[in-house]
């Protein structure tokens, strides 16, 4: 079969390599043209467009780059119809895909599938509607959205276990070589990090996958470390969308070191982490590493007046989502300062009060999300379903 795959992010062109592996062993004879990245490159097929070219967020980058959107978004359209694949798998990236889904259907071009369901549970829960109008199989990696669309919205979905947590399983399952490489104050490198054996403990900083989360976020990570750079490594990972040289204007000189594509050694040696919201805070806790949420907003004291009052989801970290509970410290919008970083983090390393109970609560989000392959689940439910309509 034909399949078609658009992914935006950083994160989507992971889960969607995964997810078109799965396809390939199940059927023999797929083929696949994308809008993705290198690693759904590497998996084999066409790529029309990298999704550097895509990953426009927040208002006003989108406003400035509205052309090139619509320009992306047009063409997309119009290669799919030329292309005519069986299924258009669309991966997260609600903005763009849901306007694709719209047109496929408008258009009857084929059955659309939704892998990583949007999370309108979180913001924009009108988009209900156009899913119900124009997604055909919704697939959730997320046990609690399961309730959302089935029980809220009586729309069912596909719940087909976490990647990240499958992923993160499967790394310390067999992990690579040791990690090494040169060390050295605002050390920026494409290598993977040197540790000097276990003689110095670690605390990542895992600052966000977009320059403005680093840019809100990082400085103030850097100062609530600052005092503990004697007796710890404090290391930051490098995001895969975010070039070194964009880093080296918050590093240079500082106690701080940087590694590129390595999060995952990074965190299987971190004592602690700081960590900005998204997948990076469910990755940390598969890890079982200790962590404090921090996400800075802007006009912090209104952000935090309409979440405890308008805003309907309770936590920004998936952790705690996943939970239903405080499992992991927040600190968004009018909590979010240096000195609540720092106490914070101080009660997650050894010997603080807060590091036994967060490792203990770790165990049951483990427990939640359960053990199923994501990839594998969601491939062979995609085929079935679409051998069934061609019958």
């Amino acid at each position: 079969m034909k399949y078609y795959l658009i992914a935006g992010e950083a994160s989507g062109d992971l889960h969607a390599s995964r997810l078109m592996q799965a396809l390939k062993q199940r059927d023999a004879e797929a083929q696949f043209r994308f809008f993705g990245g290198d690693l759904m490159t590497a998996v084999g097929g066409t790529r029309v467009r990298h999704y550097r070219e895509l990953a426009y967020m927040g208002f006003i980058p989108v406003l400035l780059h509205l052309r090139t959107i619509l320009k992306n978004m047009k063409m997309c359209k119009q290669d799919i119809t030329q292309w005519q694949p069986d299924v258009v798998i669309l991966v997260d990236y609600p903005g763009f895909n849901l306007k694709i889904a719209k047109y496929v259907k408008a258009n009857a071009l084929c059955p659309v599938y939704y892998y990583i369901s949007p999370k309108i549970w979180a913001w924009k829960e009108y988009r209900i509607k156009n899913i119900k109008r124009d997604i055909d199989e919704l697939f959730s990696i997320l046990p609690f959205e399961v309730d959302f669309f089935e029980k809220k919205h009586h729309y069912p979905i596909h719940y087909v276990g976490n990647p990240t947590a499958q992923e993160v399983r499967e790394y310390l399952a067999s992990p690579p070589p040791p990690p090494q490489v040169g060390r050295g104050e605002g050390c920026a490198s494409e290598s993977p990090l040197y540790l000097e054996g276990d003689r110095r403990r670690l605390i990542a900083l895992l600052a966000g996958s977009r320059q403005q989360e680093i840019k809100d976020n990082l400085p103030a990570m850097m100062e609530a470390t600052k005092h503990l750079a004697s007796q710890y490594d404090i290391v930051l990972a490098g995001a895969p969308s975010i070039t070194p040289d964009y880093y080296q204007q918050f590093i240079a000189g500082s106690h701080v070191r940087l590694v590129m594509n390595e999060t995952y050694p990074l965190l299987a040696k971190a004592t602690a982490a700081l960590v900005t919201s998204g997948t990076a805070t469910l990755e940390t806790c598969m890890f079982r590493v200790p962590q404090v949420v921090c996400y800075e907003t802007p006009l912090p004291r209104l952000i935090g007046f309409l979440k405890r009052h308008f805003i309907k989801v309770k936590y920004v970290s998936l952790v705690n989502l996943i939970a239903n509970r405080e499992v992991v410290r927040e600190l968004v919008a009018e909590t979010f300062s240096v000195a609540n970083i720092r106490r914070e983090l101080e009660t997650i390393l050894p010997g603080g009060a807060g590091r036994t109970p967060m490792l203990s609560d770790y165990d049951e989000v483990h427990r939640i999300l359960g053990d199923s392959h994501a990839p594998d689940e969601a491939a062979r439910i995609m085929i079935e379903t679409l051998k069934r309509m061609d019958n």
